[in-house]
């Protein structure tokens, strides 16, 4: 059974925001076309092995998990100048849109198991209807 992360995209709106502060990150890093996508944490997982073995990163978009990024790999680094060490989580470029499912507030990153991930969205699923509305509805229950 795959074993995922779940993280906090701070300052982000919605699904289409995520995107364009990704790549804004990406051509400030001046990674190439198909570098994979990272981010920063300060500490790196104990797991890494089954995380990288089909797991994905969950992303939480304003008290909701709205989508997800497969994980690729993690890399430790030391930032000289603060003399801290940190880990890149190493993450697919594409955005995998999830059924709206609330979320607490949290620090940092949590394991997410796999019986409770929400289910990826196919075309159709609740995208015929605002994404506020969809996340209300999951949020009640009645999606």
């Amino acid at each position: 059974m795959a074993l995922h992360l779940i993280k906090l995209a701070v300052g982000v709106d919605d699904l289409s925001h995520m995107k364009e502060v990704q790549a804004g990150r990406r051509k400030q890093r001046r990674q190439g076309p198909r570098s994979p996508h990272w981010v920063y944490t300060r500490n790196t997982p104990r797991r890494a092995e089954e995380l990288v073995a089909g797991g994905s990163l969950y992303w939480v978009v304003r008290g909701v998990i709205r989508c997800r990024q497969e994980l690729v790999g993690f890399e430790n680094d030391f930032d000289e100048d603060s003399g801290k060490k940190y880990c890149r989580i190493k993450l697919r470029r594409t955005l995998v849109p999830t059924a709206p499912r609330a979320c607490k507030a949290f620090q940092g990153w949590r394991y997410l198991e796999q019986e409770c991930v929400p289910p990826d969205l196919s075309r159709g699923d609740t995208g015929d209807m605002p994404a506020e509305m969809a996340a209300e509805l999951k949020r009640l229950g009645l999606l």
